[in-house]
């Protein structure tokens, strides 16, 4: 009698190829479907933060885009928002932040004041630059005009232990606020 061995056939290149091709082609269908599904949530949620963030700077019954009335040259002003006789809303994405990634909305009143500021997006460390945010630090802000520098700078505010960085970049959003709003009239 002869033994016969039975050999296990090899998947070829060409196969591993397809069925690698097969599960990111899948992968890449779920992960277009999810974005499609989730999207208009997203969405909606920024929105309403942004809705909220102009609401706490300088409450108005409605807020009216006019960013296409601004003619100045400053890259950081994004966005600018009539509120009628309270005065404006602007959001301003400052060059000077340790991420790179802060949006802040700064309301300005009918004299050229600050009325407050409030965080929209951050990606500065949590526990340091991630306090722009709260009352301690964006107090300081309200009813200040022309330009605005921490301490260290020569300016009156107090900078944020740990996160100079941010608090000269909320500086310089606010600055900017106020300085799109004069140059609009």
């Amino acid at each position: 009698m002869s033994e016969t061995t039975t050999k296990k056939k090899e998947p070829g290149m060409a196969t591993l190829v397809i069925v690698l091709f097969a599960i990111c082609a899948v992968t890449a269908l779920l992960l277009g479907l999810t974005n499609m599904v989730t999207k208009p949530y997203i969405d909606k949620n920024a929105q309403l933060k942004q809705e909220q963030a102009m609401a706490a700077v300088l409450p108005a019954d409605s807020y009216t885009e006019v960013t296409d009335q601004y003619t100045g040259g400053d890259a950081t002003v994004l966005n600018i928002y009539d509120a009628g006789e309270a005065g404006h809303v602007v959001q301003v994405k400052p060059a000077t932040s340790f991420s790179g990634n802060l949006t802040i909305m700064v309301g300005v009143d009918g004299t050229g004041a600050c009325t407050g500021i409030s965080v929209v997006s951050t990606g500065e460390t949590s526990g340091l630059g991630s306090n722009a945010s709260k009352p301690e630090f964006a107090d300081q802000f309200i009813g200040k005009t022309g330009e605005v520098k921490v301490s260290k700078d020569g300016g009156d505010i107090d900078a944020l232990t740990g996160a100079t960085i941010t608090s000269r970049g909320v500086c310089e959003a606010v600055t900017s606020a106020i300085a799109a709003v004069a140059s609009m009239g």
